[in-house]
């Protein structure tokens, strides 16, 4: 056993070193945060016995261990019922709402069949692993598809489907759990069924009363801006807690309820909670994964044999499938994206964190048996996050819902110059995409029939949602040269650098550090063009043109028609691919090509 201190600096320098180092892989980050966990605790444990671990969660945390799981539990789905803005997923709520109804009951009961003949678990913990395994991964679901970028309502279903899909799970998954701690399992119908209504009634009623609490706060001006957060912390915490004195185990139902209504009432400005709770959750899963992964022994590897590899194999060749099957027939999806649903569903940290606390209250209970659901769970997160992040990107490209080489652009940035730039992009058939902090900019291009996105892009729940489908570039064009560099930098990890494009500082191309290489994106256009330029002259008379280039029609002769301060923004390709201008590139177009320049029609006159 370790210093608590060597313990604690541990946690902590995993959990924030392994999502760094996955980043720089490119691999999801609960491998490593599980990997970690695995490596510090039972291997740690196994190659140098007489050491010990260098992490025991058990000894560390002792009885507050449970406590502080289910707690953090509770956090991670009040966040994450803080990003269901149900207004956002109009067109795909109907198959969402079969794939966590109808699509649930067929996985659990699917699950559960398995979890008992081909784990051997007595029918109470097979339908308790059931349960577990109803719920998918957001939190590797969300950076997946952004990752992909599918095209069609794959993307939006596939991440709302993972949040909503956690508390119902989780739900499932308590009424399990008490159907056990009645003692007859076969005739808990009863108990059953009065668990499930106080819980519904207990945790939605609180939730409900503690969002409108804090929304009536909020709109009254009754918490100071920097005790917002804190506050909301408050109050979640103490929802949960009440929740579960007055009804075991329905804590978890209050926080997600208290989220999502806190997130679709429309009186109070939340945003700045949200953003506050992404950094929380980041912080929550990454400790959750590193002390639940230590805290396996060694013997519960012998737990996962064959007869694990055969569970997993039959959750992603037959429960998945079975289940998306029974939710989408008749929805209206296309054959393409029922499979491409059917090839999608990792499991994450609700998964492990439920089974970790039911672990424990059924072990202190007296069901010894109870300890393999945790292994068997682990086994099944390392086995789906591996195989569906290998597997369903060249899926999703084999079924033509991501373009091997998309040709559309994410502009950052909704200006009205910006929109007159989105605008002429889109008649030439490539998609656009437009994000802004400034509503009246974003309203004004759905005006326009703009698609626009009202968010801060450098906000990853933002980021995540948005339907990155068709895009393969983003220029930043805000007027703030600071955003357009963290955002450059925020989506290199998405993009490849050199498809990340940014304005320059200033007009003069000698004094940007980012013509020069030394800061994040590819600076845009002609050497001495800033956003001020681009503004006045469109602000001013100046129309974006798109001209074809011809034998009879040169380069020269655009050159001579529309004077030399025409800018060429864009080549189009005679392949329709889009070249974007840069300051140190200049434009060459052929004859076959289109250039989309910004030009003066005054000057057209004069001529």
């Amino acid at each position: 056993m370790h210093e608590p201190m060597v313990s604690l600096a541990l946690i902590i320098v995993l959990g924030v070193g392994a999502p760094w180092l996955a980043w720089r892989l490119k691999v999801p980050s609960i491998l490593l945060l599980l990997l970690a966990g695995i490596a510090i605790g039972p291997v740690w444990a196994f190659v140098f016995p007489k050491q010990g671990p260098l992490l025991d969660p058990d000894s560390l945390l002792g009885d507050l261990l449970l406590p502080l799981v289910s707690l953090s539990v509770g956090l991670i789905l009040y966040e994450g019922g803080l990003t269901l803005n149900l207004r956002e997923i109009s067109g795909v709520r109907d198959v969402i709402q079969r794939l966590v109804t109808v699509g649930a009951l067929v996985t659990w009961v699917l699950a559960s069949a398995a979890a008992k003949f081909l784990l051997g678990l007595p029918t109470p913990l097979a339908a308790l692993l059931g349960a577990i395994l109803v719920v998918t991964g957001p939190t590797v679901i969300g950076p997946l598809m952004s990752y992909i970028r599918p095209q069609g309502k794959v993307g939006p279903v596939l991440r709302w489907e993972g949040i909503v899909i956690d508390p119902i799970g989780a739900l499932l998954a308590v009424l399990i759990y008490e159907a056990i701690l009645v003692g007859q399992f076969q005739e808990a119908a009863g108990p059953t069924i009065r668990a499930l209504v106080f819980t519904v009634l207990v945790g939605g009623g609180l939730g409900v009363a503690a969002a409108m609490l804090l929304a009536f706060l909020l709109r009254r001006y009754l918490i100071p801006d920097n005790l917002q957060n804190p506050v909301s912390m408050l109050l979640v915490v103490l929802v949960f807690v009440l929740s579960d004195q007055v009804q075991n185990e329905s804590g978890l139902l209050a926080a997600t309820v208290m989220g999502i209504v806190l997130a679709n009432q429309r009186g109070a400005d939340v945003k700045h909670i949200i953003e506050f709770k992404e950094n929380l959750r980041v912080l929550l899963i990454s400790a959750l994964f590193v002390t639940l992964g230590a805290r396996i022994q060694p013997e519960d590897f012998r737990q996962v044999g064959l007869e694990a590899v055969a569970f997993i194999v039959f959750l992603i060749v037959v429960v998945r499938p079975a289940s998306v099957l029974a939710a989408t027939f008749g929805s209206g999806l296309s054959r393409r994206e029922r499979i491409f649903l059917a090839c999608v569903a990792p499991r994450g940290i609700v998964a492990a964190a439920v089974a970790s606390v039911f672990a424990i209250s059924l072990q202190s209970a007296g069901l010894e048996e109870a300890r393999r659901l945790v292994p068997l769970t682990f086994a099944v997160i390392l086995g789906s996050v591996a195989f569906y992040g290998l597997a369903a990107p060249p899926i999703a490209r084999r079924l033509g819902l991501a373009t091997p080489n998309p040709q559309g652009l994410l502009l950052l940035g909704a200006a009205p110059w910006v929109r007159d730039l989105a605008a002429a992009l889109s008649r030439r058939g490539f998609r656009t995409l437009l994000v802004d902090t400034n509503y009246e900019n974003v309203r004004a291009a759905r005006l326009a029939g703009l698609p626009a996105v009202y968010g801060n892009v450098l906000q990853e729940d933002v980021l995540e949602m948005l339907d990155l489908a068709g895009i393969g570039r983003v220029l930043a064009l805000t007027p703030n040269h600071e955003v357009n560099a963290l955002a450059c930098q925020q989506l290199s990890r998405l993009f490849d650098r050199a498809n990340v494009y940014r304005l320059g500082l200033t007009g003069d191309a000698s004094k940007d550090k980012s013509a020069q290489g030394e800061m994040p994106g590819r600076r845009l256009f002609g050497p001495d063009i800033g956003y001020a330029t681009l503004a006045q002259r469109l602000g001013s008379g100046w129309v974006v043109k798109v001209t074809t280039i011809s034998e009879e029609f040169t380069f020269e002769n655009f050159r001579t028609l529309y004077g030399p301060r025409a800018l060429v923004l864009f080549i189009i390709r005679e392949t329709g691919k889009l070249s974007v201008m840069t300051h140190d590139r200049p434009p060459d177009p052929q004859p076959g090509q289109s250039v989309i320049a910004v030009v003066n029609p005054d000057e057209l006159l004069m001529s």
